[in-house]
């Protein structure tokens, strides 16, 4: 690997993203900041680049590369690094497990790059015991060789489901379950989850998956799963009074109730006979 740490100006023209980059550059106040650093003072940490046949490829910097563009720089500093494919892929996961806001997706893809990066250079059977970094003091704060498998997991989820996860809709260990559904199951299990407006608690995705290794998950069987109560989930749904006034003539308690319910049962109804015609 040769590195000389010469610093020098490069035109944004001449960056491109690494290929199968797994973070997400994301335009939230975080990216807002930085842009507004940048306007001010410039692109203060270089970008660590190498050369490939179309130009540089950034190993190290894309948030700040996407800010210089943002704040309309026509250059950056950068380090230009010589870096297989494969020691770039292991840098630039190592340069960004560190980070304070991380999605499980962006983990997951990240840790299944480098563990294959690790696993082309001859490194099979300790690459999973390598896929987790460690801190500045040496002390390893990274994760199992088991939780990074079940990471790994989630690349399997259909881009539906693992959005849910991002979003914290669907836990990460009923996630990981999930995962051994084929994408066809997944998609109907998608749809039922936005006509029942839940998702599966633990013990029902390990349902799912044991039915879907028999070859038994139906879809069918998956409104039957997603319809059992969850114990742990029983929540109350509070509607003031002023919002339902203009809806119901009587707001007493009980009449109240009955309404909703009714107009629940109406409008499941509804949804049920729109899926029949499709």
């Amino acid at each position: 690997m040769k590195d000389n740490r010469t610093i020098k100006e490069l035109s944004l023209a001449e960056l491109k993203p690494f290929t199968g980059h797994p973070y997400k550059v994301r335009d939230d106040e975080e990216m807002d900041a930085l842009v507004e650093s940048v306007r001010e003072h410039g692109v203060m940490v270089p970008l660590i680049v190498r050369p490939v046949d179309t130009g540089f490829e950034i190993v190290s910097g894309h948030r700040r590369a996407h800010a210089a563009m943002r704040a309309w720089l026509k250059t950056v500093p950068v380090i230009e690094v010589e870096l297989t494919r494969d020691e770039a892929a292991v840098a630039l996961v190592d340069s960004n497990l560190n980070r304070e806001h991380i999605l499980p997706s962006e983990k997951a893809f990240a840790y299944k790059l480098k563990l294959e990066a690790l696993s082309r250079q001859g490194k099979r059977d300790i690459a999973c015991g390598q896929v987790g970094h460690k801190s500045r003091d040496d002390v390893d704060e990274g994760e199992s060789g088991r939780q990074i498998q079940r990471y790994i997991r989630l690349t399997h989820l259909v881009p539906d489901l693992l959005r849910l996860v991002d979003e914290g809709r669907i836990a990460f260990t009923p996630a990981v379950e999930l995962s051994y559904l084929t994408p066809e199951e997944q998609e109907l299990l998608f749809s039922e989850i936005g006509f029942a407006q839940a998702t599966p608690s633990l013990s029902q995705a390990c349902h799912m998956k044991r039915l879907s290794a028999e070859g038994k998950l139906t879809e069918d069987a998956i409104m039957e799963i997603m319809a059992e109560e969850k114990p742990n989930q029983k929540e109350r749904v509070s509607i003031p009074v002023s919002d339902l006034s203009k809806y119901l003539p009587d707001t007493s308690p009980d009449r109240a109730r009955a309404f909703i319910l009714k107009a629940c049962e109406f409008y499941r109804n509804h949804l049920e006979r729109q899926r029949e015609e499709r």
